[in-house]
């Protein structure tokens, strides 16, 4: 039986809401199950307010205009992230200023941003990788040194925690100024397609809500704040319909229960993997002692480029999907060019080398292990 690396969980009321959210005529956006799910991130979470978007990118365009990305801006991000994690500020007219990743982690070096700060840098933008924190009480110390705004790319890190050196546990995406969250279907908590913004500095507050519809007004209006609604500010499309928000209600709703299936997989790939990858120079993913783990993705470190190339073929051949991940943006065709120059080694390395295994909910993982812990790399 073939073995996607991703099948999305369905938990059994999606279609129930989405047909409620139907019958109901209210389809188009910021309706009943838009505000439930904005709601529970805002309580659960203790984020100051949340809107649900169309997409992470879109949560992340949002959060550059909201910050006022000018042509010539500089924003310094990892390199081994996404596209849409750039775009959304190139987009703005921003030039981006990629750090390297660590040696054991493919979060950004937070000890290399300082040096990269210039009077034109305007934002940081960490990444948390597999949702795993980056070391946010270094990088809040220099948004405060330096009057930076931080904007969390927390795509991967819903139900992911900060550490802090002060003893206090934070969800990633509180952190910041700003975050962005995915609900790609490829992510813990899904609807097929979608997004959040998380608001955490209430001085974005009136402005995000203006700029999540289109640039008017018109929530003002619909809470009987305001007599009539116009267009006010720039903005666009960015919230989704109601469908979605149906759909990941459902989603949210069962929210332990799926991470704590996805954190049993984890656990036993981790603890069962071990000896095996050791003997292959292959290592597993350290979790920082400030991060908690919240399973979004199980990845390797091959030894080389070659080693991961013969692991894909090796597990294709038994109808097993394991897929690399981004490819480093400095050495996009796009911004190759527009790069300073630096090397950027350990990004490159995971470029090159990072393999991610089959996640999902109703995986059996017996049979992807018991396949890698026969492969022997004779190289």
């Amino acid at each position: 039986m073939a073995i996607p690396f991703n099948k999305p969980y369905l938990t059994g009321n999606e279609t129930r809401y989405i047909e409620n959210a139907v019958k109901t005529g209210k389809i188009s956006g910021n309706g009943h199950y838009t505000k439930l799910c904005q709601d529970y991130f805002e309580r659960t979470y203790g984020i100051h307010k949340c809107l649900l978007t169309t997409s992470c990118t879109d949560a992340l365009e949002m959060a550059a205009i909201l910050i006022d990305i000018q042509p010539g801006d500089e924003v310094i991000m990892p390199s081994y992230t996404f596209v849409s994690t750039a775009n959304a500020f190139v987009l703005r007219g921003a030039k981006i200023v990629f750090a390297d990743s660590g040696e054991d982690n493919p979060n950004m070096n937070c000890e290399l941003i300082e040096a990269l700060i210039t009077d034109r840098t305007k934002a940081i933008v960490p990444v948390h990788y597999a949702g795993m924190a980056c070391d946010m009480d270094k990088i809040m110390s220099l948004s405060v040194k330096y009057n930076l705004f931080v904007i969390e790319d927390a795509a991967q890190a819903v139900d992911s925690f900060y550490l802090g050196e002060d003893g206090t546990k934070k969800a990633l995406g509180t952190i910041g100024h700003l975050a962005a969250f995915s609900f790609h279907e490829t992510k813990n908590i899904i609807s097929g397609e979608g997004g959040m913004l998380a608001i955490n500095d209430v001085q974005f507050s009136k402005r995000a809500e203006i700029i999540w519809e289109k640039g008017t007004n018109r929530s003002a209006f619909f809470r009987g704040e305001i007599d009539k609604y116009g267009w006010v500010d720039v903005g666009s499309s960015f919230l989704p319909s109601e469908i979605i928000a149906a759909f990941l209600w459902a989603q949210l709703e069962n929210l332990e229960r799926i991470q704590d299936k996805r954190n049993s997989l984890w656990r036993d790939y981790f603890d069962r993997l071990g000896t095996w990858a050791e003997a292959n120079g292959i290592l597993l993913p350290v979790v920082p002692e400030f991060a908690t783990n919240n399973s979004h993705m199980m990845y390797l470190i091959c030894k080389s480029a070659a080693q991961r190339t013969l692991l894909i073929e090796y597990l294709k051949a038994a109808d097993i999907l394991a897929v690399f991940h981004y490819i480093s943006l400095h050495r996009s065709p796009f911004y190759l060019k527009k790069h300073d120059g630096r090397l950027l080694a350990q990004s490159d390395r995971y470029s090159d080398c990072l393999l991610r295994l089959p996640l999902y909910f109703e995986l059996d993982v017996n049979p992807v292990i018991e396949r890698l812990i026969h492969f022997k790399d004779e190289g």
